[in-house]
């Protein structure tokens, strides 16, 4: 379990700093980001250079979900 709280947190880091990357570009940006999802793929797309470092943190927090769930036992994933 304390693998995807630890993963969980990563995935939260990065979408803050997606977020701080999307407002320090532009205060339009930012709020686009975090009300409408699809202004974060192409924030992503237009704003690689930016984006890039906290969009593969948060890509790495999903891994790090996905192997911590591959570890649990069935009993396990029953209680959550």
């Amino acid at each position: 379990m304390f693998i995807i709280y630890l993963g969980l947190a990563i995935i939260f880091l990065g979408a803050l700093g997606f977020l701080i990357a999307a407002f320090k570009n532009s205060i339009l940006w930012g709020i686009g980001c975090l009300l409408f999802y699809p202004i974060s793929i192409v924030f992503l797309i237009l704003y690689w250079q930016d984006a890039k470092n906290p969009f593969f943190l948060q890509l790495i927090g999903i891994f790090i979900v996905f192997l911590g769930a591959m570890f649990l036992s069935p009993t396990e994933l029953e209680t959550i």
